[in-house]
């Protein structure tokens, strides 16, 4: 939580006792002191900044959890704690301040921006598209459906089907998955449910024949016996990481930066180590193991299986180039209530090492 320690005032006395005086003094300093450390402009032995970041329980969190499970974070002099957000509470969480750094989803951040919120982008800690969408069993054998089955075919037996939808993003991409194949969207029926785990339940109780979300939950779906991952984007180009530039970013609000730039550069070089490390070393006991600690009861072999799904980046630096395609990708899912636009001012690679 955003914190400042005030600046301790001697009493306002022109008679107070010299013993009095001392102490109103030593205060003075003792305040001035923790204030600057809490700022993290101290560069005393043994002091440290502690900070709360945003995360949502997904795979993107595995950077953010090695930088401290790894030692990073401590490297830089940050002790660091967590909130569990959801995109539609971690913007507000932000800029009430109860959160100092969001590990945030682009179509989040451009929402946010939509609303006219002042955050900026300050790294890229993850990219990729790991969609999965998986089937029933049962659904599987009528079709003649298999993991290795051409998108082509998956998208035509899909026809007349009943699919679960919980964001409006990925119904959003199973929509242009299913259009690219000749398929419209009205072509199959659609259940609103409120979460991955509900779209879990829903498959396993035979209410929807099939869905769409992010991994590990398809492939966790899929070993416990109760469905078959049948597109993903390793066979579906338009959910490309190259088509869709779809990059996961920790955000910050201009409040916070604008007072606490050293340690927004301490938070970001510490999860930019991670991530470099995770990119040189995905099979590490120490990656693997903040990888379960960031998809709690998730077998073993699903979260290493998901992993490979990512890019993790040796660089948390961004470009133009990058931002256009991710614009152009999300503007055309329709999903956010305007075009999304993005300026030279909402994101920054200044506080990168």
């Amino acid at each position: 939580m955003k914190t400042r320690t005030p600046y301790a005032r001697a009493p306002r006395t022109s008679r107070a006792p010299h013993a009095s005086r001392a102490l109103a003094v030593a205060a003075v300093v003792l305040g001035s002191t923790l204030l600057a450390s809490c700022d993290g402009n101290g560069s005393g032995s043994g002091s440290s900044d502690t900070v709360t970041v945003g995360l949502g329980g997904n795979i993107f969190d595995v950077p953010i959890r090695l930088a401290d499970k790894g030692g990073y974070f401590a490297k830089q002099g940050l002790k660091v704690k967590y909130a569990t957000v959801t995109a539609s509470t971690g913007t507000s969480a932000l800029q009430s301040g109860s959160v100092q750094f969001l590990n945030d989803s682009p179509t989040s951040f451009l929402s946010a921006l939509a609303q006219g919120l002042p955050q900026t982008v300050i790294s890229s800690d993850a990219g990729g598209n790991p969609l999965g969408l998986i089937v029933t069993t049962e659904f599987a054998k009528k079709h003649d459906l298999t993991a290795d089955t051409p998108a082509a075919q998956v998208a035509k037996a899909l026809v007349g089907s009943t699919g679960g939808a919980s964001s409006t993003n990925t119904k959003a991409q199973t929509a242009v998955f299913l259009k690219s194949y000749g398929v419209g969207p009205d072509q199959v029926k659609w259940v609103s449910l409120p979460s991955p785990a509900a779209d879990k339940a829903a498959l396993k109780n035979h209410q929807i024949d099939w869905f769409t979300t992010s991994e590990p939950t398809p492939l966790q779906v899929q070993q416990s016996g109760d469905g078959v991952v049948v597109a993903d984007e390793t066979k579906v180009p338009v959910w490309s990481s190259a088509k869709v530039g779809y990059t996961q970013f920790i955000a910050a609000s201009n409040s916070y930066l604008r007072q606490h730039a050293a340690v927004a550069r301490k938070f970001v070089t510490a999860v930019q180590e991670a991530t470099a490390y995770m990119h040189a070393h995905p099979g590490a006991a120490t990656v693997q193991s903040a990888a379960r600690q960031a998809l709690l009861g998730v077998p073993a072999d699903v979260v290493k299986s998901s992993m490979t799904l990512i890019d993790w980046p040796t660089s948390g630096a961004m470009s133009a180039s990058g931002w256009n395609t991710t614009l152009a990708f999300i503007n055309s899912l329709d999903v956010l209530p305007r075009k999304a636009e993005v300026t030279s001012g909402d994101w920054t690679n200044k506080y990168l090492p």
